[in-house]
């Protein structure tokens, strides 16, 4: 039997269809936004209300002191973008006017914070600290959401420390079904998410951890529930979310881990029991 000879296989050809899957993989990977990060924006104006153009604007993160410069557009407007949440120090210079601080500037986790400067006539050298004041109304975005803070997470009780229980200190959220308290070892699996957040139906919340999607294919459960002690805050949405999410039809659980600053933290705990420290049976 005369064996059939096939031509030979040029380099270049199997290179060229290896680079093709390879960028065909690539576009089908899911990109996520930068949900976690927060913002600061604001208005420049003088004491009349008149806006200012070009003025020097920094922020300056308290905890780590990363610094962010720009200046003002046109019509008095500033923004920084994709900050990692934390207390933020603005800054603002102008040429004829005293040079503006506020200290104290609180960004949350996917959340935008308005910082109005007012500038007063003097000297560039003279300092005015404004001191910040909480926002009346917040008309950044239209969504119905709330931050539970570093403070929360730390101090109030969870019974086996399942952060997942801490959801329901922001109004509009239920547990339902087989949460059953804040422990889940031991228990259904659906257990972690099964939370109703603004009447819409348990278990079927988008949950994420530093942006990255923390929900299964399977029954839309909850991949993991990290510990108090790496958690920085996180907020609830409930209503008008953004179209950064998607793929759920309950609410949104946004997580953040915390990501260190310039001064040193630990936290320990320990699981004590002890019989003598039980409810009496006397009834």
């Amino acid at each position: 039997m005369i064996g059939r000879a096939f031509p030979p296989v040029k380099l270049a050809s199997v290179f060229s269809l290896a680079l093709l899957f390879a960028s065909i993989a690539v576009l089908n990977v899911r990109l996520h936004g930068q949900v976690i990060l927060g913002s600061i924006v604001g208005t420049i104006a003088d004491t009349s209300g008149g806006s200012i153009a070009g003025a020097k604007v920094s922020v300056t993160n308290s905890g780590t002191g990363e610094r962010r410069a720009g200046s003002s557009r046109a019509g008095g407007e500033y923004e920084f973008l994709n900050l990692v949440p934390g207390l933020y120090r603005v800054e603002v210079e102008q040429g004829g006017f005293k040079k503006a601080i506020r200290e104290n500037v609180e960004v949350t986790i996917s959340g935008a914070v308005r910082a109005d400067i007012v500038l007063e006539v003097g000297d560039v050298t003279q300092n005015v600290e404004v001191r910040a004041t909480a926002q009346l109304l917040r008309t950044e975005n239209a969504n119905v959401s709330q931050v539970v803070p570093t403070r929360a997470i730390e101090e109030t009780p969870v019974n086996g420390r399942n952060l997942m229980a801490l959801t329901t200190l922001v109004p509009g959220v239920v547990s339902n079904g087989t949460t059953d308290g804040n422990a889940i070892t031991g228990k259904n699996i659906f257990a972690a998410g099964n939370y109703q957040i603004g009447g819409g139906m348990a278990n079927q919340g988008a949950t994420f951890y530093d942006g990255v999607p923390n929900n299964s294919v399977l029954g839309n459960l909850v991949n993991m529930v990290p510990s108090p002690d790496v958690v920085s805050e996180f907020r609830v949405e409930s209503n008008s979310n953004s179209s950064e999410y998607g793929r759920y039809s309950g609410g949104v659980i946004n997580i953040s881990s915390k990501s260190g600053t310039n001064a040193f933290h630990g936290a320990a705990y320990e699981y004590f029991r002890n019989t003598d420290l039980d409810a009496n049976l006397f009834f």
